[in-house]
């Protein structure tokens, strides 16, 4: 009897040492990045925040700092960003399951812009065209990486079978 349970166990540790070991890892990232764009684990795709371009760069000369826009504006930047890198993935917004959201104050209205969030994130999840809506958490942070900056965006996105 302690035979067969010491068979037995010895049997599912290697099936488990097996299943852990068929998970591959694909870093997708740059030399000129510190960090990756994204990561596969599997068929899962984790997107790095993702902060918005500027509407209008710095202008050294002028001695004027990049402005990025509001924060519906910066959504919409981000949004398209990370739609390019699921789609570079073989991905879209659909196959988004979460969302993290990390928001500052806008200096222009003293406070967080939710709703200004909510108009952007609604053209990219919950349509006609893409009905699928992720689950989403939205913290209130002091500052992010640099001033102009009112959000980062990271995803969790899965490839469906």
């Amino acid at each position: 009897m302690k035979l067969k349970h010491a068979i037995l166990a010895g049997a599912l540790a290697l099936t488990i040492k097996t299943v852990h070991a068929q998970v591959v890892v694909k870093h997708i990232q740059t030399e000129k990045s510190p960090i990756a764009s994204a990561v596969w684990a599997g068929d899962t795709l984790y997107v790095s925040g993702t902060l918005a371009d500027p509407v209008t760069p710095a202008d050294a000369a002028k001695g004027t700092p990049a402005d990025y826009g509001d924060t519906k504006t910066q959504t919409f930047s981000i949004l398209t960003k990370i739609q390019a890198i699921l789609k570079s993935q073989g991905l879209d917004m659909k196959d988004v399951v979460k969302a993290s959201v990390f928001l500052a104050a806008d200096p222009k209205l003293g406070k967080i812009d939710f709703p200004g969030l909510q108009a952007s994130f609604t053209q990219f999840f919950g349509t006609k065209d893409q009905p699928n809506k992720p689950a989403r958490s939205a913290f209130q942070v002091a500052n992010l990486v640099a001033p102009g900056y009112l959000l980062e965006i990271e995803v969790i996105a899965v490839k469906g079978k």
